[in-house]
């Protein structure tokens, strides 16, 4: 999957892209850490009450909090036998002056897209498992993203999140009536969401001739160019996009990939720490 989609970021002055790139230039950047490290990831589970499931992550000082909820519709007819996973997100004016008030905008959408296709194309969630009554009833899995606070690179923070709640979702018990109609128990929720894989996005933005990984607002605002590669726990590459104007080499796609590759592993480890034996595959 590979796009370009356009951001609404502020003029930055020649000074302040002068310093960014000086700075890394010398393997530093503000925050105090090198180029390949991403900033210190918080991870909580279980933050909203009336949510089948739920996570905030705070990236450095990027926040996000996702939501689960689960209700009873019709499995999509190319795939009778497999249950819905949609993804929507949601940018609130209050998280970045750059936000307005209003559907969601392209940033938005491609936002959802990349988590959503991260988590289908992978099957990281079970598709099959959702079904109720096969070709008829199955479950339906809606994951809101929305943003608290923005400071750079949404990606890898959503993509945690989002990550992280389906792990805490647990669908509600239901009877199924003489009829078909299915009643869910309100307030009995027992049946973990069952994860085949963990997945995780990182995102590598360009400056230029540098390649760094999470960039803050700043290097966001001032990079020729970002690439967000997608990870399963095994190590595979799992999803490709390319957001903003510029380009890469092919020798820079293939170095992005490669640190990446190891920024995924820290953002595992991560989830790994803040879920314990909650988490349902084993992280080499």
């Amino acid at each position: 999957m590979v796009s370009l989609t356009p951001f609404r970021v502020p003029i930055v002055p020649e000074l302040r892209k002068s310093t960014i790139l000086s700075l890394i230039s010398k393997g530093l950047r503000v925050e105090e850490r090198d180029l390949y490290t991403p900033r210190l990831v918080k991870i909580e589970t279980g933050v909203i009450e009336r949510a089948e499931g739920s996570a905030q992550v705070t990236l450095g000082k990027t926040k996000v909090l996702v939501g689960v909820k689960v209700d009873v519709g019709s499995p999509f007819k190319d795939t009778p036998d497999e249950g819905v996973v949609a993804v929507n997100a949601e940018f609130v004016p209050v998280a970045s002056p750059m936000f307005e008030p209003g559907p969601p905008d392209e940033n938005a959408i491609e936002l959802a897209r990349v988590i959503d296709r991260s988590i289908r194309e992978t099957n990281a969630v079970d598709r099959k498992s959702l079904v109720i009554i096969p070709g008829l009833k199955v479950w339906v899995v809606h994951v809101d993203i929305y943003v608290l606070n923005y400071d750079g690179n949404l990606f890898d923070a959503s993509m945690l999140a989002t990550m992280a709640a389906l792990i805490d979702t647990r669908l509600p018990d239901y009877e199924e009536l003489e009829t078909g109609e299915i009643i869910i128990k309100e307030g009995e929720k027992k049946t973990p969401l069952k994860i085949n894989k963990l997945v995780t996005t990182v995102n590598i933005a360009k400056i230029g001739d540098y390649l760094i990984v999470d960039p803050n607002l700043d290097e966001e605002t001032v990079a020729d160019t970002r690439i967000v590669v997608a990870y399963d726990h095994e190590g595979n590459i799992v999803g490709v996009q390319k957001t903003g104007p510029g380009s890469m080499t092919r020798e820079e796609v293939l170095k992005a990939i490669d640190i990446g590759a190891r920024a995924a592993r820290v953002y595992f480890k991560s989830l790994q720490e803040a879920l314990g034996d909650r988490l349902p595959v084993k992280i080499g």
